[in-house]
């Protein structure tokens, strides 16, 4: 470089004195001048391109130290961490050998004839295998009783599963028989609609129907014989019982406390006035009607079954009645039941 320099100066010199000894030189001179002139400016091309190369070149052996030093750092920082890892294996290493000489140190003792020891240990694992078969016999005992005990739970369970099927299906009948009923006191009400201010009245309770008529209604004091209003009322209602088949039909006669007063005929006393007067409207519903008489109980209740149990004229009124009380057939209902 400083060569470089030094060239440089003597050409900006010799360019300098060609000037100034170009009016006082021969020609001679001048192109010898001239020509090294012309050599120095070639020679300081050249140096010009060195030096571009070189400062190139520079720059490319800065970026490699720079490169090198960090890798260098590098080495360093994992020389420190090998270094580091060296002394801790050493570390572990020095404990596993304490640990191997101590365990080794124990099993000399055992070798060498520590018998009772060795005895000791070998009662200990003999128990212990006593211990694990107990527990083992114990364990097997406690599948055998789980197997049973799930085939039990099995067992009620399918019970259980049939017990509900047969409820649900209960239910359906109850609740079928339930709109059934609900149907026929509707019915049944409107059928018998022009006779409730004759004392008829019609009323649903404990799942049945009960189509109550005063004595007014069908018969004469003292008598069994239905009168044409209370007929009249009995075939619109067997109308009605036609078309409802499914449906089992009680006749009750009800008197009230007054002794009756026989005079030798075939009635004696309240029990069989109120027996004929059932078996009379039993005649008069299947009379003319396609009612299947199986369907049809006729009982008698005297004057022990009251409405009003009150010794007063309005209540004996309303004791002297015959219920015809109309019940679902629940035979399906039994079945499931009995079934069970």
């Amino acid at each position: 470089m400083r060569h470089m320099i030094k060239n440089i100066f003597w050409i900006c010199f010799l360019s300098a004195g060609l000037v100034y000894l170009n009016s006082c030189v021969s020609t001679k001179q001048y192109n010898d001048l001239k020509s090294k002139q012309q050599k120095l400016m070639e020679e300081r091309d050249l140096l010009k391109g060195d030096n571009e190369r070189l400062t190139v070149k520079n720059n490319e052996l800065s970026f490699q130290i720079e490169t090198l030093k960090k890798e260098l750092d590098k080495l360093r920082k994992d020389s420190i961490a090998v270094a580091e890892d060296l002394q801790d294996m050493q570390y572990k290493y020095t404990q596993l050998n304490r640990d191997y000489q101590t365990l080794k140190t124990a099993q000399d003792e055992l070798v060498s004839g520590n018998v009772k020891e060795t005895r000791r240990l070998l009662q200990e694992l003999q128990h212990t295998q006593e211990e694990l078969q107990k527990k083992e016999d114990d364990l097997r005992k406690f599948e055998k009783s789980l197997t049973v005990q799930q085939a039990q739970l099995e067992q009620l369970k399918y019970q259980m599963d049939e017990r509900n099927r047969r409820l649900q299906e209960m239910e359906q009948i109850v609740h079928s028989k339930d709109s059934v009923l609900s149907a026929l006191k509707r019915k049944v009400s409107d059928a018998l609609l022009g006779f409730k201010d004759e004392g008829l009245s019609v009323t649903r309770r404990n799942g049945k129907i009960y189509v109550s008529m005063e004595e007014k209604l069908l018969f004469k004091t003292g008598s069994y014989t239905v009168d044409p209003r209370g007929k009249e009322a009995l075939k619109k209602l067997a109308r009605v019982l036609e078309k409802n088949p499914d449906i089992n039909i009680t006749i009750e006669g009800h008197t009230d406390n007054v002794p009756y007063i026989s005079h030798g005929g075939q009635i004696q006393d309240n029990w069989d006035l109120s027996v004929k007067r059932a078996t009379s409207v039993v005649r008069i519903l299947l009379q003319n009607s396609s009612i299947d008489p199986k369907r049809l109980t006729a009982a008698g209740r005297g004057e022990y079954l009251p409405v009003d149990p009150r010794n007063t004229p309005e209540a004996r009124r309303k004791n002297r009645r015959t219920e015809i009380i109309l019940t679902p057939n629940l035979n399906e209902l039994f079945d499931i039941i009995d079934n069970k």
